[in-house]
C-alpha cells in the first residue's frame, strides 16, 4: 500500500499489524486478540482522518497512484465494451478512451480520460491531458450515440487539456468550445462523473451533462492549486492555501449548484476497494438512466440548458437608504456661487 503524507499514523498501525501477523504465522503465540484490537484501531483512525480532510488532502487522494482510472471502471461497468479510435481529422488521442458498451441491458457510449497505471503508460496516455483530436473523437462518438439513441457516460479525470504549442495550433480552444455547444443540445441523456481530477476546460470538454456527479474525494475547478499558487505567489509553496481558497471539493461544488450529486467512496478512498466503488457508480448510472430515458428529448435538453443558465447567479440584499427630506426654503438655490 502507498500512504500519503497525512496518513503516516495509519501507516504505522499497518506496519504493526503486519509484524504481529508474522508472529502469528509462526504458530508459537496466539495473537488473534491483538490483531482484532489493531484492526479496530485502524478503522477508528481511518474514520478520524477521512472525516476531517481539507481541500489539499482531497486533491492528494484524487491523485493517489493506486486510484482506479477510466479503463478499470469501464471493465467493471460493462459486460461488453468495444473501444473506438480516431477523430477522422487528425489522429487518435490516447488520453481519451471511448467506445460502445453495455450496462445491464442498456447500450451506452462511454468516454473517459485515461492517465496510465505506470510511468510508461502515463507517457503513452500523456498523463490524461487530451489534445484537440481527443475532444473531437469524443464528439464523434456523442453524435453516433445520438444517431442510435444511446446515452452517453463521461468519466472525467484530467489535470487539464494539453497546453502544448501543437495542441493550440490544431485548435484546442475551438475543439473544447464545440463540445460544450454540442453537448448542451445533444438529444440523448448525458451522465458525467468526476472520478479523480476535474481541472479547467480539460474537464469541461466532456463535462456538460444532464447529471454531473463527483466522487467524494475528487476536485473540480478552473485551475489546479499548484497553478493557482504559481500565478498568485510565483511559487508552488502556497498550494495548500490555494486549494482552500478555490473551494474545489465535492461538498463545495454541490453547495454552489455546479454538480448534482456526490458519490460516496469506501473509507480511505476509491483505491482501497475499487470493486465496491465501481458497483456504486454502476448502481447510480442505472438509477439516473431509468429516469432520463423516460423523458422527452426536448424537455431533457431544456432542463439541461436551464441548469447551466442558473449557474453563477445569486441574490444580494441592497440596503435601502431613505432620502433625507429637506424643506424647500433650505434647499440651495441654483446659479453661480462665489468661491
Amino acid at each position: 500500500m502507498i500512504f500519503l503524507e497525512f496518513e503516516k499514523d495509519l501507516e504505522t498501525l499497518y506496519e504493526q499489524l503486519e509484524k504481529i501477523k508474522e508472529v502469528g504465522d509462526g504458530g508459537i503465540i496466539d495473537v488473534s486478540d491483538k490483531i482484532k484490537e489493531l484492526e479496530k484501531k485502524i478503522v477508528s483512525s481511518k474514520k478520524e482522518i477521512y472525516s476531517n480532510l481539507n481541500g489539499w488532502q482531497k486533491v492528494q487522494l484524487s491523485r493517489h497512484p493506486e486510484r482506479p482510472y477510466s479503463l478499470y471502471y469501464i471493465d467493471q461497468l460493462c459486460s461488453k465494451f468495444i473501444e473506438l479510435h480516431g477523430d477522422r481529422y487528425f489522429g487518435d488521442d490516447k488520453a481519451i478512451v471511448s467506445g460502445i458498451g453495455r450496462i445491464g441491458t442498456q447500450s451506452v457510449v462511454i468516454i473517459g480520460h485515461q492517465k496510465g497505471i505506470n510511468t510508461k503508460m502515463r507517457q503513452y496516455r500523456n498523463f490524461g491531458m487530451a489534445n484537440p483530436e481527443g475532444y473531437r473523437k469524443a464528439l464523434r462518438l456523442m453524435k453516433m450515440a445520438e444517431r442510435f439513441n444511446m446515452p452517453v457516460i463521461c468519466l472525467i479525470d484530467t489535470p487539464g487539456a494539453f497546453p502544448g504549442l501543437e495542441a493550440e495550433e490544431r485548435g484546442q480552444a475551438e475543439a473544447i468550445a464545440r463540445n460544450l455547444f454540442e453537448m448542451a443540445q445533444l438529444k440523448v441523456p448525458i451522465l458525467c462523473y468526476i472520478i479523480g481530477e476535474g481541472a479547467s476546460g480539460g474537464a469541461l470538454g466532456i463535462g456538460v451533462g444532464d447529471r454531473v456527479c463527483m466522487l467524494e474525494n475528487t476536485w473540480y475547478t478552473v485551475i489546479s492549486p499548484e497553478s493557482c499558487s504559481s500565478i498568485l505567489w510565483r511559487s508552488w509553496d502556497y498550494k495548500e492555501i490555494a486549494a482552500e481558497a478555490l473551494k474545489l471539493t465535492a461538498d463545495h461544488m454541490l453547495k454552489f449548484g455546479l454538480i448534482d450529486d456526490i458519490i460516496p467512496e469506501p473509507l480511505g478512498g476509491a483505491h482501497t476497494d475499487p470493486e465496491k466503488m465501481a458497483k456504486t457508480i454502476k448502481a447510480h448510472i442505472k438509477k439516473e438512466l431509468s429516469v432520463l430515458m423516460e423523458m422527452d428529448p426536448e424537455e431533457r435538453i431544456n432542463q439541461r440548458i436551464a441548469k447551466y443558465d442558473r449557474m453563477g447567479s445569486f441574490e444580494i440584499e441592497i440596503p435601502v437608504i431613505e432620502e433625507e427630506i429637506v424643506p424647500k426654503d433650505k434647499k440651495p438655490k441654483k446659479g453661480k456661487t462665489n468661491t
